[in-house]
């Protein structure tokens, strides 16, 4: 009697099981099975987006660092003699109504945008973090409270509400922008990792380390965050490029970084006054924004579907 025969699994499927299991497919040893993590860095690495964003966004930290190595021109010199002047040798981006390089503009410009960016995004994930964290790990009246204070900032709209906290401050500059926005931006941290550490902690490994005799805190710290901390991440790598064009709106509309800050909210909303005569002037630092907001969501896109076990 012939035995049945058993289907044959594609090859790609059989290379997909075995790196799932932690099989070489070339040497069909066994190894550590991977962790969410090292199955997200190994989507990552293949993943063309990912690498042409992250390579866009190292560039721009770079230019923000070092804006030094790209023009050595000051960009607040200017001279009323060039005003509004199209491209010119030293000078390939031309120059403002009042006569200043708009190269050295747009590259000294990156520095305030992701900085800022950057910092509100430091301090939204941790106050928000750490409130939908607590929240969520406790439970109880402290879960009722937090979620009322958090409900109560998501009814403050955010571009309104940072204009009516700036405009309370008789000076601004980068520390009053970037406290405006985190003030106001955690609640949506809080509440997604709110949800993550509720799904998490019933698991059996946080009932483990309990019955062990694990502290609260090391069961928060060493077991819950480090598995609830993904939908976090996917969300703030979304919300720096926001950040970014809300600090240029917040400039645009002249209640953002002062005037002696080169930013490239502030020189677009300059540029409006010479739109039909030097179209120039507005087309460069709004294309330094646009291409630095894309850069950042197509980062958050690629993380999110590496860190994404539905898509798995």
């Amino acid at each position: 009697m012939s035995e049945p025969s058993h289907p044959t699994a594609a090859p790609q499927d059989l290379g997909r099981e075995a790196l799932t299991l932690g099989v070489s497919p070339d040497t069909g040893e066994i190894g550590k099975p991977r962790s969410l993590w090292s199955d997200a860095w190994h989507d990552l690495r293949r993943n063309p987006t990912f690498i042409v964003s992250a390579l866009l966004i190292l560039f721009l930290i770079v230019v923000a660092v070092v804006p030094s190595l790209f023009t050595g021109t000051d960009p607040k010199f200017c001279d009323l003699s060039h005003s509004n002047e199209t491209s010119a040798p030293g000078h390939p981006f031309g120059f403002t109504r009042q006569g200043c390089d708009i190269y050295a503009r747009v590259i000294y410009g990156a520095r305030a945008s992701v900085m800022v960016g950057v910092l509100v995004t430091s301090g939204v994930v941790l106050i928000g973090g750490v409130i939908g964290a607590l929240a969520a790990f406790y439970g109880g009246a402290l879960d009722a409270v937090l979620s009322r204070i958090t409900d109560t900032f998501f009814a403050i709209p955010l571009l309104l509400g940072a204009i009516v906290f700036l405009q309370a401050f008789p000076f601004r500059n980068i520390w009053t922008v970037v406290a405006a926005i985190m003030i106001l931006g955690w609640p949506t941290v809080a509440r997604i990792m709110r949800g993550a550490v509720i799904s998490v902690k019933e698991s059996d490994f946080v009932t483990a380390a309990r019955a062990l005799g694990a502290s609260d805190m090391r069961i928060l710290r060493r077991h819950i965050l480090p598995n609830a901390i993904a939908p976090v991440i996917v969300v703030a790598t979304i919300s720096l490029g926001l950040f970014i064009v809300l600090e240029a709106t917040l400039s645009f509309l002249g209640i953002g970084l002062p005037s002696s800050t080169v930013s490239w909210g502030s020189d677009i909303n300059d540029a409006q006054s010479s739109l039909r005569s030097a179209p120039h002037v507005l087309l460069y630092p709004s294309v330094a924004l646009s291409i630095t907001v894309l850069a950042f969501m197509l980062l958050g896109d690629a993380v999110r579907d590496a860190l994404d076990p539905k898509l798995r």
